[in-house]
């Protein structure tokens, strides 16, 4: 990877550098094949994908107009996954009020052997700082499944208010919104934004 390819970088004060650049369904398949099958990324729903199941998933997150896909890095090392989708246009379709400015987000952490305190915090306010650098991003729209509170509390951390449950065709989900100004309130409280 050149430094040409990363889209967004983030030191964090305590952690290092976090980055992001694009995925690519191939090169970065069978990584992304260990991520999303291990048993800490249940909630990631493709628990018994196989090797090409992830590679047609990239492919066609790789093609789709509404939709994209980022390895980040930290300190350089590929540790964590974000998508970006409009959701007027995918996934929440006709389940709440889309409006202008609204951007759609997932994001996974790779697993590891050694976790360190406050790494997913940090990886969540890096997506979250990447999507705001966008000028044309208003609001980030969230649903994770209405179980997974580990998630939620993580969401509440960097600013997102639940709106309510909705059902998907995957999960019962927690509709959650968090705007631009909700975002800087909750990191500048946790100093978080260096």
């Amino acid at each position: 990877m050149s430094t040409t390819d990363v889209l967004f970088t983030r030191t964090d004060p305590a952690l290092g550098t976090f980055a992001l650049r694009p995925l690519d369904p191939f090169a970065d398949a069978e990584l992304l094949h260990g991520w999303v099958t291990h048993p800490k990324a249940a909630f990631y729903l493709m628990q018994g994908a196989s090797l090409p199941d992830v590679e047609r998933e990239y492919m066609k997150i790789a093609a789709a107009e509404h939709h994209d896909a980022f390895i980040g890095l930290h300190d350089g090392r590929p540790a964590f996954l974000m998508e970006r989708y409009d959701p007027s246009e995918l996934e929440l379709v006709g389940l709440y009020d889309a409006r202008p400015g609204d951007v759609g987000m997932h994001f996974l952490v790779a697993p590891s052997d050694r976790p360190v305190h406050g790494f997913t915090l940090a990886v969540l306010t890096t997506v979250m700082a990447a999507l705001f650098d966008d000028p044309a991003t208003l609001r980030v729209v969230v649903e994770p499944d209405l179980h997974n509170t580990a998630v939620q509390a993580l969401n509440a951390a960097v600013g997102f208010e639940p709106d309510g449950p909705v059902t998907k065709p995957e999960k019962e989900a927690l509709l959650s919104f968090c705007t631009r100004a909700r975002f800087q309130a909750a990191t500048a409280a946790q100093g978080a934004l260096a």
